[in-house]
């Protein structure tokens, strides 16, 4: 999602000796306006998961790029719906922050939505077994993707993001992870999706490590994948996905990273061309100082705390 831009205006001169000045200011200032948007396109997206168990996630919101009143986070992770197991099958399930959080949309995710930033269900593992790498078969791994789907459309969300932890492989006579299952259901929730929402890849456990990334149209199924490693820069291989607007290096958790190391990350985000920086942990304290050094670096403005 591209950030907007402050908003330029001519004064009109009613003279007539001044209308050929005039018209040169417009082509001037409408070449400048379009190079603006043009490189708001390019800005590296701030993507920050919220523990909604102890955070609203309407408090990113609270965030705004100093100059152009846009929001400071462009993608804002629910964390974490989780992938459980019944016995028989995967299904989702929700705890009751989550619970909460989405049926609250009007005052936790709409806020966020109609200021720009889009609101992404990150899902993982819950000790039972289940995770999105040992489906057996499309049919099974489909059946999981409808109840994603299901969610996105539900609760008005802009996306789901899948992270491989704590699935516990094998527990509860599980199957072990297998090299197509990841890419069945992304696949399938792709399709089911189509291609207006976003599908993201934390990229850990076997959904990164096990799978055939050559088995499905990775370049159309994932839109993002990126670092799950907090304090480093090291962006992730996903072949099919080699486009560095598409990938993130850096990963920082907010509770604990210092304000240098931030900045060097979003500073070597920027210069060498990765589309993501990764941050964890907003909580309701006023975080504008740590945001200012990252979106300095990927936006060119500083970040500003106007709670809402």
């Amino acid at each position: 999602m591209s950030q907007p831009n402050p908003r330029h205006s001519l004064i009109r001169r009613c003279l007539a000796a001044s209308a050929a000045l005039a018209i040169a200011a417009v082509g001037g200032v409408a070449a400048s306006s379009a190079a603006a948007d043009e490189a708001a396109d390019t800005d590296a997206k701030l993507a920050v998961y919220v523990e909604v168990n102890s955070n609203d996630l309407a408090n990113v919101a609270d965030y705004q790029l100093a100059d152009s009143g846009a929001p400071a986070v462009d993608l804002a992770m629910i964390f974490a719906a989780n992938i459980n197991y019944d016995g028989q099958k995967a299904y989702l399930h929700f705890n009751e922050r989550v619970t909460e959080t989405l049926q609250d949309a009007g005052n936790q995710i709409r806020p966020l939505q109609e200021q720009g930033t889009k609101v992404l269900l990150s899902v993982l593992g819950n000790h039972q077994g289940a995770g999105f790498a040992n489906f057996s078969t499309y049919a099974e791994a489909d059946a999981f993707a409808a109840q994603l789907a299901d969610a996105v459309t539900t609760y008005g969300l802009d996306g789901i993001d899948f992270d491989d932890e704590w699935s516990q492989y094998g527990a509860n006579g599980t199957p072990q992870p297998n090299a197509q299952s990841f890419g069945w259901v992304a696949s399938a929730l792709r399709d089911r999706l189509g291609p207006d929402k976003l599908i993201t890849l934390y990229a850990i456990g076997p959904s990164y490590t096990t799978t055939d990334f050559s088995a499905f149209d990775v370049s159309a199924t994932l839109d993002y994948a990126w670092n799950p490693y907090y304090p480093t820069y090291d962006a992730p291989t996903v072949p099919g996905l080699d486009d560095r607007s598409r990938i993130g290096a850096a990963a920082v958790d907010l509770s604990t990273v210092s304000a240098a190391t931030a900045t060097d990350f979003a500073q070597r985000t920027a210069a060498d061309g990765y589309g993501v920086y990764v941050a964890y942990n907003l909580t309701a304290t006023n975080q504008a100082s740590l945001l200012s050094g990252i979106t300095e670096a990927i936006k060119g403005e500083a970040t500003v705390y106007a709670p809402q």
